[in-house]
């Protein structure tokens, strides 16, 4: 029987190899196929298993509530790692000057191990991160953008709280006063009714917040003081016709702060306190204690000091003969001492009620020459002139014309809504 099976396999060797052959791969492929499945599948697990592993947690606080080295202990570093991170945080800012409001995340993985630390502070993010068993830190800073913002209103009871109505922030309405500084008095020449209008670049990042806003162009048109308009060109603000007027004294030594003016410059003024008549040759300006006080205008400082009835005082010296004094003081600023050189505008004191005073507020008066005069009827104060150069009157032009179209557009709408706040993106 073996010798027939041989015989066959030796008679049909040649018929059958080719598909033996075939059969045999066949099988191989199919068992190495079939390995690396099981070997794949393997693979894919323990990868799957290492990821979850490896999950990063990410635990976020402010400086407020928690230093970032307390943080850093509490994710389980050990403080050579704590103190390793902070030090290559402070190679690229200065974690000293944290402020509470600062924001900033730790990451780690789930056996422990530190994978970054992110810091959010004024407009930059600063990181440390470990690379490899290495540390890395870097900056990333943040994108700002900047859109045309305007609104328009009207004077309602108080200044300041018209305009914060009508969409204007407070930073804003202090530009616009101080813009006007030297053509309106908003103590005494505003009055209900008045109309204004303004025009602001506003500067914010990519989540919404915003950085800053800048006052570009303004109008407000009083039944006192007519129709006054100001365009910031060239870090100056200059009216409709290219003209710039920085007359030698501002119009009152205090914004418009909730100030009111009540005493004014009378020869026979019935004092409060010493209930007789003696002249009162200034103006009292009623202000919450703390509230800034301005030089009028550029000088030397003569006298700083307490002054009997006046309190805590100061006296400047200006061109021309001119003299101020600023009385019942609560401090003074930090630059404010006898022999410094002021600038027109410059804080030098606060608003207070030392000396015989009945409640806070300054007493602001000038001297021309040896005599003390009216500072609200001083209507020549050697106004100082000077325009847009020439070469540069065409640029100022088309400026104006886009701030002139804003300013119109935001005055328009407000007739009929009570007040608007338009925004264009640039």
């Amino acid at each position: 029987m073996y010798q027939k099976l041989i015989s066959f396999l030796n008679q049909h060797y040649r018929r059958y190899h080719d598909w033996m052959f075939y059969i045999l791969t066949l099988l191989v492929i199919a068992l190495a196929t079939g390995l690396a499945i099981h070997i794949t599948r393997d693979k894919n697990e323990q990868e799957l298993i290492n990821s979850r592993e490896k999950e990063i947690y990410v635990s976020e606080f402010t400086v407020k509530q928690k230093p970032i080295y307390v943080a850093l202990q509490e994710a389980g570093l050990e403080n050579r790692e704590v103190s390793a991170i902070v030090d290559k945080l402070n190679s690229v800012t200065d974690t000293r000057k944290l402020q509470n409001q600062d924001q900033y995340s730790i990451s780690t993985t789930t056996d422990g191990k530190f994978a970054m630390l992110l810091l959010h502070k004024d407009l930059a993010h600063y990181f440390v991160a470990d690379a490899g068993g290495k540390l890395i830190a870097g900056i990333s800073e943040v994108e700002i953008k900047t859109r045309i913002k305007s609104t328009a209103g009207k004077i309602e009871g108080s200044l300041f709280n018209s305009m914060l109505k009508d969409g204007i922030t407070v930073p804003l309405v202090v530009d616009l006063t101080d813009a006007f500084s030297w053509t309106i008095d908003f103590n005494t020449e505003t009055r209900n009714g008045d109309e204004f209008a303004a025009v602001w670049e506003e500067h914010y990042t990519t989540d919404g917040k915003i950085t800053g806003q800048d006052l570009v162009a303004a109008v407000y048109k009083g039944q006192v003081t007519g129709e006054n308009y100001a365009f910031y060109y060239n870090d100056e603000f200059f009216d409709e016709t290219g003209k710039i007027s920085k007359k030698m004294f501002l119009k009152s030594p205090i914004s418009f702060r909730g100030v009111r003016i009540t005493s004014r410059f009378n020869p026979r003024r019935l004092h409060p306190i010493l209930r007789i008549r003696r002249p009162h040759l200034g103006i009292d300006y009623a202000a919450p204690t703390g509230t800034p006080v301005q030089t009028v205008a550029d000088g030397t400082v003569t006298f700083v000091g307490n002054k009997g009835g006046y309190g805590k005082y100061v006296e400047i010296r200006h061109a021309n003969g001119y003299l101020t004094t600023y009385g019942h003081l609560s401090r003074y600023a930090g630059k404010t001492k006898k022999g410094a050189k002021v600038k027109q505008g410059d804080t030098i004191a606060y608003v207070g009620n030392t000396g015989l005073s009945t409640g806070p507020h300054l007493d602001f008066r000038i001297k021309e020459g040896n005599k003390f005069v009216d500072f609200l009827k001083m209507k020549n104060r050697n106004s100082a002139l000077r325009s847009v150069p020439k070469e540069q009157r065409k640029d100022f032009e088309e400026m104006k014309t886009l701030y002139l179209k804003a300013l119109n557009e935001a005055r328009a709408a407000n007739q009929s809504r009570p007040s608007t706040v338009a925004e264009a993106e640039e």
